[in-house]
């Protein structure tokens, strides 16, 4: 019987999620189909009920149902519920539904790829969205030694504390900012951090605003490491001007293949191929882009 792994979100159009985990599943010889299924707030419910059939594996979630995924599932790891958002879903025995949270991993492993070592470092986070409560599991669980989350609105980055502190890991020392390039607390956090860390969508294709960066070149440092969350394009304006100062520049696309090789280990039990999915991401990203140019020509 073939199978079915899904990705619940909306839109999900833009995601190149079921091109690497297709591959990865052919490239093992896998009977199942990955299927992103664009799905409307509202049906949500009955999204997860079409998960508990026993011919579906189990899903990724992404925005906006991160956390209604939580919320509905049956059980849910210390993971997902220190998150407080669950993007992967697998169907147990008898159609149980569980949650977890992968993007903690794929943070750590994206950070190890591109050699960045977290024990005893200082770092500056910009934004304090979901996507920033799974760094900041991350940088815990890694070891670094202070984070100063840079927001907007700093009352929300003040919900991150209970990610830095709470639970049985050494807790992170986490400072709170506004947003503000020419302020004293923010430049100073950037002159002492070894890592900043995007984590909003400024600059994303289609996004809200694909030109803008957080940071202009003169806030970052040479031999700093700058590490956006946002995959498309490789190269986002926060990493050109990072990569301007001298810092060094690391894109997105490792966190999300990263996260959804843990995804494919927890659904099929099997040891996920990387190479087989970095090259197909990286080949699906090549076609967006081409199709991008074409259509502005």
């Amino acid at each position: 019987m073939t199978q079915t792994i899904a990705l619940l979100g909306h839109p999900v159009a833009h995601s190149i999620s079921p091109a690497f985990q297709q591959a990865a599943l052919d490239a093992l010889g896998v009977e199942a189909r990955y299927e992103a299924w664009d799905t409307p707030p509202g049906d949500v419910p009955d999204a997860l009920e079409r998960l508990r059939d026993p011919a579906l594996l189990g899903a990724n979630v992404t925005v906006p149902h991160k956390l209604e995924a939580l919320r509905l599932a049956d059980s849910a790891d210390a993971v997902a519920r220190r998150i407080g958002a669950a993007n992967t879903l697998v169907r147990r025995e008898d159609g149980v539904l569980h949650a977890t949270n992968t993007d903690v991993a794929g943070v750590q492993r994206a950070l190890a790829d591109a050699s960045v070592a977290l024990e005893g470092v200082e770092v500056v986070l910009i934004g304090a969205g979901g996507a920033a409560r799974a760094v900041v599991a991350a940088l815990r669980n890694g070891g670094a030694r202070s984070l100063t989350v840079a927001n907007r609105t700093p009352e929300r980055a003040e919900a991150l504390h209970e990610v830095a502190e709470e639970g049985d890991a050494p807790p992170l020392e986490l400072r709170v900012c506004p947003l503000d390039v020419a302020a004293g607390p923010l430049r100073a956090a950037l002159e002492r951090a070894a890592l900043v860390i995007h984590s909003t969508s400024l600059g994303m294709r289609h996004g809200p605003d694909e030109a803008a960066t957080p940071l202009p070149a003169d806030c970052f440092s040479p031999g700093q490491a700058a590490f956006d969350l946002v995959y498309t394009p490789e190269r986002t304006p926060f990493l050109h001007a990072a990569g301007a100062a001298g810092a060094r520049p690391i894109g997105g696309l490792g966190m999300l293949v990263h996260q959804g090789a843990e995804s494919f280990r927890l659904w099929t039990g099997l040891e996920p191929p990387l190479e087989v999915m970095f090259e197909a991401a990286r080949a699906a990203l090549a076609a967006r882009q081409g199709v991008a140019r074409e259509s502005k020509s």
